[in-house]
């Protein structure tokens, strides 16, 4: 009877140790199964930022070592998804497909040049992480940022040239000016060496003297009295 009793105690301990083992396994696999759900959306958004700041970059005319370090980065972030999750290996997209099949918007409109602002400053930030994660050096990350800085400022000073072109070519003379001064001073503006600038001043400067005898020529002399 004492043999019996101690049999059953055994075979009970073992199966409430056996499903606390399985609980154990389970609540494991649940934890892990969250982190992958949580880093498999972080990969999405970053992978799907990546693409949107690739396909600005490009528009923009950026440098291609640039864009060749994100292009890399992007495929990073894709092949760790892949291994995450193999069945997307199937629809796994191409970083130059993927960024060209982003819709480009032309650089005009000031909600467009807003969009490539954040892109532009996303890439930048972007550099500086890749920088601490070892894959670039920290001086490189540096001169990438430096080299995104000046694009950005670029890219609101040709939109604002942009637009003056459109208004000058339908007669808006004085509104063209007035967006030929506003790039003006984003250029005025920048933090970058004055050799930089000059180029660009000189040709804007030009321009706005141009339009300035346009738009507001001399007044005439009055006569002098007899």
């Amino acid at each position: 009877m004492y043999n019996d009793n101690f049999i059953y105690v055994v075979i009970l301990i073992a199966v409430l140790l056996a499903a606390l083992g399985l609980n154990a396994f389970i609540d494991f696999r649940n934890d892990l199964n969250k982190k992958r759900r949580e880093r498999l959306k972080w990969l999405s958004e970053q992978s799907s930022h990546t693409l949107n700041a690739l396909a600005i970059l490009k528009q923009a005319g950026c440098r291609a070592d640039i864009v060749e370090k994100l292009d890399q980065h992007a495929m990073s972030l894709i092949e760790e998804m892949i291994a995450l999750s193999p069945k997307l290996n199937m629809g796994a997209p191409d970083p130059n497909e993927a960024a060209s099949a982003v819709e480009p918007q032309s650089l005009t409109s000031d909600r467009a040049i807003k969009r490539a602002q954040i892109y532009i400053k996303f890439a930048e930030k972007l550099m500086i992480e890749m920088a601490r994660g070892g894959r670039i050096t920290m001086q490189l990350a540096q001169a990438y940022k430096q080299e995104l800085y000046w694009l950005s400022v670029t890219v609101v000073a040709d939109g604002h040239i942009n637009q003056a072109k459109a208004l000058e070519a339908s007669g808006a003379s004085l509104p063209a000016l007035s967006h030929l001064k506003h790039a003006k001073a984003v250029v005025v503006r920048a933090m970058v060496s004055a050799d930089l600038k000059q180029t660009r001043l000189q040709a804007l400067q030009a321009d706005i003297n141009r339009l300035e005898a346009i738009a507001q020529p001399p007044k005439p002399r009055a006569p002098r009295a007899v």
